[in-house]
């Protein structure tokens, strides 16, 4: 058996064949009816009006920061349980994270510290001009109160929905909340475009603003001309063209991700010290990654023990998310909390998950684990 790989893309015939029909049609630079179709295919199935496809879910944060006019000094709210993505970007516009630590109900931005946040910086005089939400693993945040707070203080909310695309909240899809949202293809997601992303949005304004900043920010006219700057952030036709086929078998993938969340959760769930990512009632996941804890007082071996352990039998697991609040490019900025985010850091452990594990494959996972911990 090959090594056995954490979340690798999902790739059948039909999408070899779409990529193929695309070459045919030669539409092969970043235009094309693909790409005008996918974000018309994604953005109906998230419930948004308007999607702009671009290169990463990097470049559409970026690019929303961009149009909600994020500058030099300001302060932007972000959780600290996640990838670094979501706060590089920040610094992209020059502006200043300030990191949220998570809720153990989710694993996301706890609303309680956000509104701590949100009412410190306002003393201070510095009015945060964004707050991001993540949806951790493919589950999504305690949207309403969030929600809430953001309206309440007139602050824009950015969805960062890069790993949830397919998971919904109290019946809203991911991906539909918030002035902006974004998703992301790369290829560890739940659906892929090799790499990619899409800003989604109902404001028209907001992502034709987004769009023309993702195309160089040339003026409409027939030379080139430039009164911004711009950035070269297309999705090209060809990428655009996979990702349409991708979606198709969207739900399917989820099917097989939730299968593998329950019989791990159901194999392994009952052994001392692992307890699973718990799922809220308020919503669906994905299922993008099934996360453990390890509670290395009642185990034999630590979290890292296993990460060793699997690597040697070629099964690759990895550490959940480390808090940006210690990575060290990010250590000197503000913070609220840090307790959850680092505990589930120290002892978080992501499985094997992709919608391509086979069974076989993931009894093996099950039969190292146990093994270790028994």
């Amino acid at each position: 058996m090959s090594r056995i790989y954490l979340s690798p893309p999902d790739i059948s015939k039909q999408d070899r064949s779409a990529i193929d029909s695309a070459f045919d049609s030669g539409w092969v630079a970043p235009v094309g009816p693909d790409l005008d179709a996918f974000e018309a295919e994604v953005a109906k199935r998230v419930n948004r009006s308007y999607a702009c496809a671009v290169n990463s879910g990097t470049s559409a944060l970026h690019l929303a920061l961009l149009a909600l006019d994020i500058k030099p000094g300001d302060k932007v709210i972000c959780p600290s349980l996640t990838f670094a993505g979501c706060a590089f970007p920040i610094s992209y516009c020059g502006a200043e994270p300030v990191f949220v630590d998570s809720e153990t109900e989710t694993w996301n931005m706890d609303p309680g510290l956000l509104q701590k946040a949100l009412e410190t910086l306002a003393d201070e005089g510095s009015k945060p001009k964004a707050v991001i939400v993540v949806q951790i693993y493919g589950q999504c945040a305690k949207m309403d109160e969030i929600i809430a707070l953001c309206k309440a203080h007139q602050i824009p909310l950015i969805e960062d929905a890069a790993e949830s695309l397919g998971a919904s909240y109290k019946g809203k899809p991911a991906g539909s909340f918030g002035d902006l949202s974004f998703l992301s293809f790369n290829g560890n997601k739940i659906i892929t475009t090799s790499g990619g992303g899409m800003l989604l949005g109902n404001d028209q304004a907001l992502i034709e603003k987004a769009r023309y900043f993702s195309q160089q920010a040339r003026e409409p006219v027939l030379h080139y001309e430039h009164k911004a700057i711009g950035y070269n952030y297309r999705l090209s036709n060809l990428l655009a063209a996979l990702g349409r086929s991708q979606i198709t078998d969207l739900d399917r993938r989820i099917a097989v991700r939730k299968e593998h969340f329950q019989t791990y959760a159901e194999s392994l769930g009952k052994l001392p010290g692992i307890s699973f990512m718990p799922i809220s009632d308020d919503g669906s996941p994905n299922y993008w990654l099934s996360c453990l804890i390890v509670d290395d007082s009642q185990t034999k071996v630590t979290r890292d023990n296993l990460i060793d352990i699997c690597d040697q039998a070629s099964i690759e697991v990895r550490p959940t998310w480390k808090p940006l609040h210690l990575q060290t490019v990010f250590q000197a900025k503000q913070k609220f909390g840090g307790a959850i985010s680092e505990d589930l850091f120290n002892h978080g452990l992501c499985l094997p998950s992709g919608s391509s594990l086979t069974h076989q494959e993931r009894d093996k996972v099950i039969s190292i684990l146990t093994s270790a911990l028994s």
